[in-house]
């Protein structure tokens, strides 16, 4: 599919009802924490966003991922989306999530274009509310990573993403002196859990009936 006929699609595709929890669970880590669907709770939350940025590169279109830099939080070291909290500048969360690509790898809000939103996801962890957007920029861009909050860039082909898409395992992961049970995708050795994984498999779910 060509880029822009790829765009199309997708935005129109966001102008649908969203799948929300019936997408997002199926990659939620295990015990299932109820409270990441509770819109009461997320109300309440510290906002932020994160950005699923399509765009050209070697292998054609492509989404850039990110390795978090290892610091004191719950969060240290995952592959992420990029993104984070909102400023109380930022007019909208879009911006927020067009800012903070911008901060993380380089990319010129100016250049980056939103079709649509996914679902808000509660991540109990950091007592965030995070806005999953969908956007792309034309132009093909010169990552310029901020190695203060990210380890570095793991690209990915839309063609990879779509392929793992039904390829899910389980681990098992420490956190908070708990053992829980997560399945996640692999993109380029690395693996995508928690929230990164639910946002994707939402994603994935408006994918399978656009296609």
């Amino acid at each position: 599919m060509e880029f822009i006929e790829l765009i199309k699609v997708l935005e129109a595709g966001l102008q649908q009802p969203l799948p929300g929890r019936a997408g997002q669970v199926r990659m939620a880590p295990i015990p299932l924490e109820e409270e990441r669907f509770d819109q009461g709770r997320s109300a309440q939350a510290r906002k932020g966003a994160v950005l699923l940025l399509f765009c050209s590169g070697p292998e054609g279109i492509m989404i850039p991922f990110i390795k978090r830099a290892i610091y004191e939080g719950v969060h240290s070291g995952q592959i992420a989306l990029p993104g984070g909290k909102m400023d109380p500048e930022d007019p909208d969360l879009s911006y927020t999530a067009r800012r903070e690509t911008e901060e993380e790898i380089g990319v010129d809000r100016k250049s980056i274009s939103i079709i649509g939103a996914l679902s808000d996801l509660y991540i109990p962890p950091s007592n965030f509310s995070v806005r999953p957007f969908v956007g792309y920029t034309s132009d093909t861009p010169v990552f310029n990573i901020d190695p203060r909050e990210v380890d570095r860039l793991v690209p990915c082909s839309l063609e990879t993403l779509l392929h793992r898409e039904g390829k899910k395992e389980q681990l098992e992961i420490n956190t908070r002196g708990t053992t829980i049970k997560a399945p996640y995708y692999e993109i380029n050795n690395e693996v995508v859990w928690g929230a990164t994984a639910m946002i994707l498999s939402e994603f994935l779910t408006i994918w399978k009936k656009i296609r």
